[in-house]
């Protein structure tokens, strides 16, 4: 079985390789209606959703599209997109550079609550006036896209944070508790790079508080109060997505894979993992492979 693909540049007609904004239903006509194959990017992907019908899937969990939803795909998702009939809305995707180039901090999107690297991504799902708000920001970034105005892609950049920030106001039901300190942020982005870099072996909330030099308690208390989960959780579903991208893209057994990732005894991820999705690794994979 092939690896997954990976888009590295951010495709444009333009030439554009650190920013692109398409209408949906442009796209579907030029895949002829197909759904693309379940693909990752090294950016990241906004969908406004004016009207769709068919399934998104962002890390193997299933969403169903309808009218006025927003998706967020962080760098590095598998994510697949199956319309059954033409949609209506815009695709836009940026990466750090466009991020860098225009004066947003990538702290800035590391603060969001919008794009989440693992676990559920469901989509936004904004009341009539939201939504109307955040397409009006999205028609303002598709027409600057094509013309030649002088300073677009700062113009660009504007309305992205505009668009990123009203959605962010959205969806922002966990407001950080008064006993949590303004360093919450960096603690949260300092927690996830470590996860990142130490997924593979270690597990335990324990040990990434003490990497930290904080309790267990005081990250977990941040997190949940930034996020809305615990960082047991977060570490959790970053091992299983790791999983299960390396039972449909890989040809590894699941034994080689519960090694990789930690494991002791083949026995005690099989049981983690089922725990976690309701199915065994090899059901999985057979259940997956044959959608």
């Amino acid at each position: 079985m092939e690896s997954v693909k990976t888009y590295q540049k951010v495709y444009s007609e333009e030439g554009n390789v650190s920013f692109g904004i398409f209408r949906m239903e442009d796209i579907y006509i030029e895949q002829h209606g197909k759904a693309d194959d379940p693909h990752r990017h090294n950016y990241y992907t906004v969908l406004i959703v004016k009207q769709a019908k068919g399934i998104h899937k962002i890390d193997f969990n299933t969403y169903k599209f309808s009218n006025n939803q927003i998706y967020f795909v962080a760098p590095g998702q598998v994510h697949q997109v199956a319309t059954t009939e033409k949609p209506i809305g815009l695709a836009m995707t940026f990466s750090n550079h466009f991020l860098v180039e225009n004066s947003i901090p990538i702290s800035f999107i590391d603060s969001l609550n919008l794009f989440q690297n693992y676990g559920q991504s469901p989509p936004l799902l904004p009341n009539k006036k939201q939504f109307e708000t955040i397409e009006h920001f999205a028609n303002q970034i598709f027409k600057l896209n094509y013309n030649d105005d002088n300073m677009r892609c700062q113009s660009i950049g504007a309305f992205l944070k505009l668009l990123l920030i009203e959605c962010n106001n959205i969806c922002c039901i966990n407001p950080i508790e008064m006993d949590v300190d303004t360093t919450g942020d960096n603690l949260i982005r300092a927690f996830k790079k470590a996860v990142e870099k130490n997924y593979q072996k270690e597990h335990s909330t324990a040990y990434y508080a003490n990497e930290l030099y904080i309790t267990p308690d005081h990250l977990n208390r941040t997190f949940k109060a930034k996020t809305g989960t615990t960082a047991k959780d977060y570490i959790q579903s970053r091992i299983i997505t790791e999983a299960k991208r390396l039972l449909y893209f890989t040809d590894l057994a699941s034994k080689e894979i519960a090694y990789e990732l930690g494991f002791n005894e083949p026995a005690n991820f099989s049981a983690f993992f089922k725990k976690h999705t309701q199915l065994s690794p090899s059901n999985f994979k057979k259940n997956e492979i044959h959608v």
